[in-house]
């Protein structure tokens, strides 16, 4: 068995810290662009597109460059990386590659892999089963052109998350063939757990119309400057989006999580929330990725700013100033969550943690996401 497929949880370190040249900025070849929550307006992830491979540069080796490039940023956002699936064969490479992620800092929850380019020439059960060994390491898993392969493999893979072809996302607002296929997709997302992600948005009505399809990640021109790096603000304004009628899991409000390792210091948060300004809450992890603490964005800053509160918590666990985690199956209606919510009055409006079948952490569902979409559901 591989390194990769084999490692638990990730390093002690947590986030993505320095590891050489300071706050220096990425190298002008790494592209990094914000993966955008369409209905709270929030960066939820970095994505750094695979684009041209030069001679004698692999998808891996850029997948690297992407993972020192954010670690060069100490951003907290996970990070989306694009490899072929043939890639996935290449146990050396994925190997390499993990490695690198770890002396970084971070951990398989923190790092969304996208794949392409069908099944690689491998057969598509192998092709499912080498997902399934990424996804039990803990990586998050992100099919690209999701609208081109057979639905049953995309639904064998249930996704974290389906990339649509830049072209679909162009034409898809005016075409209803077209729209329909968008709105399969995201119904598929619904039931497998997974959100559909719309590159290349240009304009304003473009972005009314996917948002009316029920896509709920998008990236593009309209949404972030050229030149954007993580922490530089984006240009979306929140908006509606669509229910189920027949009540919504909480795996459809469920966010990408800032985790950290429970070890780390309160400085460490303080510097990772102070690069996220959007970043709500940070959820601390033993080494298999199992939430143990978790720390409110708000009550936690309150804390660092009483008096003497950096000299007495700086250098002292993180956890000293948590909470216990309130997870919640990622099985559960989206309704049961919001009721979980409010059995602590004093945390009502605490981010949720979703976890798996084995108590993993797969994200984070934000309270306020849940009664807004309820109640457009229910009122």
């Amino acid at each position: 068995m591989t390194e990769y497929a084999s490692y638990p949880g990730g390093p002690q370190g947590s986030f993505a810290r320095r590891d050489d040249g300071g706050g220096a900025a990425p190298p002008p070849h790494v592209a990094l662009h914000p993966v955008l929550d369409l209905e709270t307006g929030a960066v939820v992830a970095v994505s750094a597109p695979a684009g041209r491979i030069t001679d004698g540069e692999s998808d891996v080796d850029r997948a690297i460059l992407a993972a020192r490039a954010t670690a060069r940023r100490e951003t907290l956002l996970p990070l989306h990386v694009a490899l072929r699936a043939a890639t996935l064969a290449d146990d050396r490479g994925m190997d390499r590659l993990h490695r690198t992620f770890m002396s970084v800092g971070r951990r398989p929850g923190g790092v969304v892999i996208s794949v392409s380019g069908l099944f690689g020439g491998m057969p598509p059960q192998e092709a499912v089963a080498r997902l399934g060994r990424l996804r039990a390491t803990g990586y998050l898993i992100a099919i690209e052109h999701a609208a081109d392969l057979p639905a049953r493999f995309v639904a064998e893979v249930a996704p974290s998350v389906l990339t649509l072809d830049p072209e679909l996302t162009r034409r898809a607002p005016a075409d209803p063939w077209r729209a329909a296929l968008v709105d399969a997709l995201v119904s598929l997302g619904r039931r497998t757990g997974g959100h559909v992600l719309a590159p290349g948005v240009v304009d304003d009505e473009q972005l009314v119309r996917l948002r009316g399809l029920g896509v709920r990640l998008a990236q593009g021109p309209l949404l972030a400057a050229p030149d954007w790096r993580p922490g530089m603000p984006v240009a979306v304004r929140p908006g509606p989006r669509e229910t189920d009628r027949l009540g919504p899991r909480v795996t459809e409000f469920m966010l990408p999580a800032a985790v950290m390792s429970d070890a780390v210091t309160a400085d460490e948060v303080f510097s990772a929330f102070d690069a996220e300004p959007t970043t709500t809450s940070v959820v601390l992890v033993d080494p298999a990725q199992r939430p143990r603490y978790t720390i409110d964005r708000t009550r936690f800053l309150l804390k660092l700013a009483g008096a003497y509160g950096h000299a007495l918590h700086a250098h002292k666990p993180a956890a000293r100033l948590a909470d216990p985690p309130r997870p919640v199956p990622r099985t559960v209606p989206a309704i049961a969550a919001l009721r979980a919510a409010g059995d602590d009055a004093s945390r009502v409006y605490d981010d949720l943690v979703v976890v798996d079948e084995v108590g993993r952490c797969l994200g984070i569902a934000r309270v306020g996401d849940l009664i807004r979409s309820l109640a457009d559901l229910y009122i």
